[in-house]
């Protein structure tokens, strides 16, 4: 595995350098595109066999006899995570932003309140709204550069028009790994006020040194009866375009729920996806994501040191995922100045905070899962474009 290999996306259908240009304005001759979560690594040898195999068989028919690829998951979480999840409580979706979709099409109506702890990943927003449902806003505290959740201000928002809580664990765009009395406190929330608790754990394999993933599941496995937990390869991979991710709900009254709406939509997953989670989730995949954790780990210190030296900008301690949150608040500029600098004289292409929700509005999101000498190009060139501050 080479980490350090740079490789050219352009021209290949990349939505996050091909569009770059498009969206951000950021040129393709010499941008830097630090927005779109996926990595500018190859994914393990073992996928590429997995592919590589499909290729040469060459026919491409409807997929069948799922055991092996739904003990890969069963394997991966009990050797991974110290999680016991059976076959009956899988379901594979196109991604986990269709999972959501699903959760909020499954156990919510048009006009429920769901819950989001805001800032965080922006398609939850979208496709809550999408449906014809509330966002409902609880704005997690930022204290010293640490995000934590604030029980006693959202019980008091609660109206009992909430019927869901989605929970980002690791937290995006934060970089938290909560802790299990932060998991149990959010079950308990969700049990005073009768939610359904959907945790969305698809970083959970990207953990720095040093901190440590639990499940939702294992944290409060007392609240099975409204859990509902998300997860996949894509993510930890760099598989993303197989558009594959994992459902898993140890209700049955719930998955029946779930699985009458699945059949009543015609859902059903796409082979290449299975083929390349279950040679993903094996003992290769998972020496090549202890090899990526340490280099991104490399990334975070290289990029914090040089961002956190520019004055009135803080970048947070990142616990887990890739994505670096960093807050510009402290240069006393308002969003349009600091994206300005970052993106026409930085030439770098990084998400937006305000697009995260409430509390947002001061941060840009980047993308550190790249070849080092690239993540120390884009700090050095945010040390330039804010030069006049030093």
């Amino acid at each position: 595995m080479n980490f350090d290999e740079r490789i050219n996306r352009f021209g290949t259908h990349s939505v996050k350098w091909d569009m770059m240009e498009r969206l951000y304005g950021v040129p393709a001759a010499d941008g830097i595109a630090m927005w779109v979560a996926d990595m500018e690594f190859r994914p393990p040898a073992c996928v590429q066999k997995a592919l590589e195999g499909m290729c040469a068989h060459g026919i491409y028919g409807y997929y069948g006899d799922e055991a092996e690829y739904l003990d890969s998951i069963r394997w991966w979480m009990q050797n991974r995570h110290g999680w016991t999840v059976e076959r009956d409580q899988i379901f594979t979706t196109h991604g986990l932003v269709n999972g959501t979709a699903m959760c909020v099409d499954s156990f919510t109506q048009p006009g429920d309140g769901v819950v989001l702890m805001t800032p965080v990943y922006h398609a939850f927003a979208r496709v809550i709204r999408a449906a014809g449902r509330e966002v409902v806003e609880c704005r997690l505290r930022n204290e010293g550069g640490r995000y934590e959740m604030d029980f006693d201000a959202w019980d008091a928002q609660m109206t009992g028009r909430e019927k869901m809580l989605i929970l980002c664990s690791p937290h995006n765009p934060g970089g938290r790994v909560w802790t299990q009395a932060e998991l149990r406190a959010a079950a308990d929330f969700c049990r005073r006020h009768d939610l359904i608790l959907v945790s969305d754990e698809i970083h959970h394999d990207l953990v720095m040194p040093g901190h440590s993933h639990t499940v939702m599941a294992n944290a409060a496995p007392d609240i099975a009866d409204r859990l509902v937990m998300m997860t996949a390869a894509t993510k930890t991979f760099n598989i993303a375009g197989a558009h594959s991710g994992n459902v898993i709900i140890p209700d049955p009254a719930l998955r029946s729920r779930f699985a009458a709406r699945m059949a009543a939509l015609g859902l059903s997953p796409n082979s290449f996806g299975l083929f390349m989670t279950t040679a993903a989730y094996s003992p290769e995949g998972a020496a090549w994501v202890d090899a990526l954790n340490l280099y991104l780990d490399g990334n975070r210190k290289v990029f914090d040191a040089a961002v956190n030296a520019i004055p009135g900008l803080a970048s947070m301690n990142l616990e887990a995922t890739y994505l670096a949150w960093v807050d510009f608040a402290g240069t006393g500029m308002a969003a349009p100045e600091f994206i300005a600098r970052v993106e026409r004289e930085a030439l770098i292409a990084a998400n937006h905070g305000a697009t995260f929700g409430a509390g947002g509005e001061s941060f840009l999101r980047f993308n550190l899962a790249a070849p080092r000498a690239q993540v120390a190009e884009a700090a050095e060139r945010l040390a330039r474009a804010f030069a006049d501050l030093q």
